[in-house]
């Protein structure tokens, strides 16, 4: 995935796109995610800080449609989060 600001990106064999808006190396990373035909966008903002016993992330997705919630939920926790996890262990 691009660092660029305005790049788009997929992943997951396109089970994701979207558009990078704004990315802060070891800091913040700010991502527009597509909903089909969804007027607002959904944004993703990933903060990273130093903690006292490793690194913590800090997540808000806003504007994700009611029923993509639990899906989105799940996902986060199971890949995106489990999946980082899984390879730091």
């Amino acid at each position: 995935m691009s660092t660029e600001s305005g790049s788009e990106f997929s992943l997951w064999e396109g089970d994701i796109s979207g558009k990078n808006l704004e990315f802060k190396e070891n800091e913040k990373i700010v991502q527009q995610w597509y909903f089909g035909e969804q007027e607002e966008p959904s944004i993703v903002t990933l903060e990273i800080q130093e903690g006292k016993e490793g690194t913590n992330i800090n997540l808000l997705h806003t504007n994700v449609p009611d029923e993509d919630f639990e899906d989105i939920k799940y996902g986060w926790k199971n890949y995106y989060f489990g999946g980082l996890k899984a390879f730091f262990n």
